[in-house]
């Protein structure tokens, strides 16, 4: 893209990928992670079922593939990291790649966390009954431990065994070694993943990038023959139109392509860097970026296979509690009511016995599948309590729970090596660093570095910072790194050199797609969605976070005290200051210099 390619473009001694499947599997394994399994089924959900999947694929086409095509172009040309690459197309971009780095260093800190919760699940579904299928025994062994009572069982076993969470933030506590050791097995893994730099996760992306394929295949064979599993998958595909008609359905969309797809944190160019430099990333972008999409809709069909066998379950037991109820308080015989015609006898007997049947009061139920089905839930929920919740009813449940963790562990560690790879490969590509340290070195050092400060998220406070950052440590700064990115190659650095790069990677030009894509629609989108943030974040007022109340037995909605509002605003500036801080030390730089040269020579000329 510049002058520098004879040592950049053409680098031959940079390492690269055996082959383009490498690289492929690559991106799939990086894309395709838990937002996949947990973030998109909620959100078909939430907008309408079948309904999301219309500003879902319009938002893949305008916003999606252009920008992961642009991202992979710049890594595949320049045969850098982020840094480096933004620094080469001008030195006043370097604290893009800057900002790339700080926003997957963020991220390295407490998606890892997530692995390690994957662990703690699957060594402990090893038993002869899940540890989350019933409550314990108090220590009285008088009966189930208050909290789980008030609670349910997967919910106490998340909150309490898993966390041993604190009432609030303001709470701390000591480090839960079990969460601890397992952060460390789980660091352990991604290291001995990259200890070699792209050879060795070469090697490593063929299992984690098609395993959890086979996994997903699995479960979706046993997820469709569950009783009550075609409710759920009738509940996906049955569309809400008017859910269109919403803003929000259409900015999520939006912003679930952005993120499913990796945009922004370096981790593509960094992927891009080590391909061939006539390789056709092209077809490549389309084929991965279709790849995440189908994937998304393939696990939500999973999920709500899931879904509709769990609302399925608590239906047809909240039915047999009332008809139990019935039976014993109008004295009738056993095979009198049934499942299929307890709301007829509910009925009935409110019309013939309203004086017996209102003294039932808050003990009747109301049973409703629609409201089952209707509620909404994501993230560590969905994936940690939702999921398990489901997997404790079915037949030879530990067999299933191992599978469905296993799967959670290889998306989870595909995503960390594209995180992880985001820091290294820019750093690797500083020469004061590259000369003194080896690959395995600086790579032990970044991983060391990260689990020694991922630490603080298994205290038992850890939870409400590790949603702080998931919250407000990345959306903010890659929606700002990604539109100065496509500002900058569309409107600086310009359209028609970036064309002649492409023809001379591919051999043909930009197609008028990617033109009008790059050029015009992809920037408004991006601008929508950046304002969108920061009208959202303005209105939302005092940030809040779910707090875990024992005594209650479920979650509130508390305020972040004002220390944790101020790191809220140091996750969102810390980053995006990278940007014109570093363009601002480059032309103080360039000034002094260039001060220097002409007192330099007005000396000369005095001699």
């Amino acid at each position: 893209m510049c002058a520098q390619d004879a040592t950049m473009g053409k680098d031959a001694a940079r390492a690269e990928w055996d082959n383009p499947m490498q690289f492929v599997l690559a991106c799939v394994s990086y894309a395709v992670g838990l937002g996949n399994v947990w973030r998109f089924p909620y959100l078909c959900q939430m907008h309408g079922g079948g309904g999301f999947l219309i500003p879902y694929m319009l938002m893949l086409v305008l916003l999606g593939v252009p920008l992961f095509y642009m991202e992979l172009a710049i890594g595949q040309k320049m045969r850098l990291g982020s840094i480096g690459a933004w620094r080469a197309i001008s030195p006043y971009l370097g604290g893009v790649g800057m900002a790339s780095v700080v926003t997957s260093m963020y991220l390295c800190l407490y998606y890892n966390v997530i692995n390690a919760w994957s662990f703690w699940y699957l060594f402990h579904s090893f038993q002869s009954i899940l540890p989350w299928a019933e409550c314990p025994v108090n220590s009285n062994l008088t009966g189930p431990v208050e909290e789980c009572e008030r609670a349910t069982p997967t919910q106490y076993f998340f909150y309490r065994e898993t966390l041993d969470i604190s009432g609030s933030i303001e709470e701390n506590g000591g480090i839960h070694m079990g969460q601890a050791l397992c952060l460390l097995l789980a660091w352990i893994i991604v290291y001995l993943f990259i200890i070699k730099g792209v050879k060795s996760t070469g090697k490593v992306v063929y299992f984690t990038a098609t395993f959890p394929y086979l996994v997903l295949i699995i479960y979706l064979i046993r997820g469709v023959t569950l009783h009550g599993s075609i409710n759920g998958v009738k509940y996906m595909f049955t569309p809400k139109m008017e859910q269109l008609a919403k803003p929000t359905t259409w900015i999520n969309a939006a912003t679930q392509i952005f993120f499913s797809l990796g945009l922004g944190f370096g981790s593509l160019i960094a992927f891009a860097s080590y391909n061939q430099y006539n390789n056709n990333f092209e077809k490549q972008a389309i084929i991965v970026s279709m790849v995440n999409s189908g994937t998304s809709i393939f696990a939500s069909i999973v999920t709500f296979s899931i879904y509709g066998f769990k609302a399925t379950f608590n239906y047809e037991s909240c039915l047999e509690r009332v008809r139990l109820l019935l039976l014993n308080t109008f004295d009738l015989a056993e095979d009198t009511i049934s499942l299929e015609n307890v709301n007829h006898w509910i009925a009935e007997l409110n019309r013939t016995h309203p004086e017996q049947f209102a003294s039932l009061g808050g003990r009747l139920e109301t049973c409703d599948l629609e409201a089952e089905l209707d509620t909404a839930v994501e993230g560590t929920g969905l994936a940690f309590i939702v999921y398990s919740e489901a997997i404790k009813n079915m037949p030879v449940s530990q067999l299933w729970s191992v599978l469905y963790f296993i799967m959670l562990l290889l998306l989870g560690m595909g995503s960390m090596l594209g995180n992880v790879i985001a820091v290294i490969t820019p750093l690797s590509d500083l020469k004061f660093i590259s000369h003194y340290m080896s690959t395995k070195t600086l790579n032990g050092l970044v991983c060391l570095f990260c689990l020694l400060l991922g630490l603080g998220f298994t205290t038992r406070s850890g939870n409400y910072w590790f949603t702080m950052f998931n919250d407000y440590g990345a959306t903010f700064s890659l929606l700002f790194i990604v539109l100065i990115e496509v500002i900058t190659v569309c409107y600086i650095y310009g359209i028609k050199r970036f064309e002649k790069d492409v023809e001379d990677m591919l051999g043909h030009r930009l197609n008028c797609y990617w033109k009008i894509m790059l050029a015009g629609v992809s920037p408004i989108l991006l601008i929508a969605l950046f304002i969108f943030y920061i009208v959202n974040y303005i209105q939302g007022g005092t940030p809040t976070y779910q707090a875990w109340n024992k005594e209650l037995g479920k979650s509130v909605v508390t305020e972040y005290p004002p220390y944790a509002q101020a790191f809220i605003g140091l996750l969102l500036a810390s980053s995006v200051c990278c940007i014109p801080l570093t363009a601002l030390y480059t032309y103080c730089k360039k000034r002094n210099l260039a001060s220097g040269k002409r007192e330099r020579t007005v000396s000369t000329v005095s001699a």
